[in-house]
């Protein structure tokens, strides 16, 4: 089975880094512990008007790894994700070139 990459652009008002760092480091530490995972790395735009300030970039050994930990029960204790402010558009994408 090939391994999958999660990319996880977020909309972070100006100001607010810290919220979202916070939020971020609640929910890594929860998928650090789950089967199937890899690594992750947070990305932070140096350009001040990117639309995606953050962008997460983790590494799974298969999409039903992933899956089984973003939809446990377990992960609805971590809390309720970023605010309704913060818009994030998570994905599974699988290499096709290199």
């Amino acid at each position: 089975m090939p391994t999958v990459t999660t990319i996880n652009p977020i909309e972070v008002p100006k100001g607010r880094e810290h919220e979202a760092l916070l939020v971020w480091e609640r929910y890594a530490e929860y998928f650090r512990r789950q089967p199937g995972y890899i690594g992750t790395s947070l990305h932070r735009s140096l350009d001040a008007n990117a639309r995606f300030h953050l962008v997460n970039v983790a590494q799974w050994e298969s999409a039903e790894h992933f899956l089984a930990a973003l939809n446990s029960d377990e992960i609805r204790k971590v809390g309720a994700g970023f605010p309704p402010e913060m818009p994030h558009y998570p994905s599974i994408y699988e290499v096709i070139r290199r």
